[in-house]
């Protein structure tokens, strides 16, 4: 690539970045009331992204061979207990995460 090709990605990425931080601000002004749809939106997607994260995850996974999805299984109960017994997100992913990982490093369920 040119110089100028790398400029261009350069300032677009610059360009697209700020616009992302300052529209916000821009469409919803502090003195003004948040949308009815947007507060809606705030409520609902926050879930609807845990659950299309959710089937992600599992996509994959054939339960009728190899570890029968006993990894992912078992990763799913961490990350429930753990946020059932400190409610704090960041604990439960990285909790769940490090048992999956350490489960499937280790070969325990192959």
């Amino acid at each position: 690539m040119s110089f100028l090709q790398h400029l261009a990605i350069l300032v677009l990425a610059v360009i697209s970045t700020q616009l992302t931080r300052f529209l916000p601000f821009l469409l919803f002004p502090a003195g003004k009331p948040t949308p009815a749809r947007v507060r809606y939106l705030g409520t609902v997607l926050p879930s609807a992204v845990f659950g299309l994260l959710v089937i992600y995850c599992l996509k994959d996974v054939t339960f009728t061979t190899g570890t029968y999805g006993l990894p992912e299984l078992t990763g799913i109960a961490v990350v429930v207990l753990l946020h059932l017994w400190k409610r704090q997100f960041l604990l439960s992913m990285a909790g769940g995460t490090l048992w999956y990982m350490v489960m499937v490093q280790m070969g325990i369920f192959s």
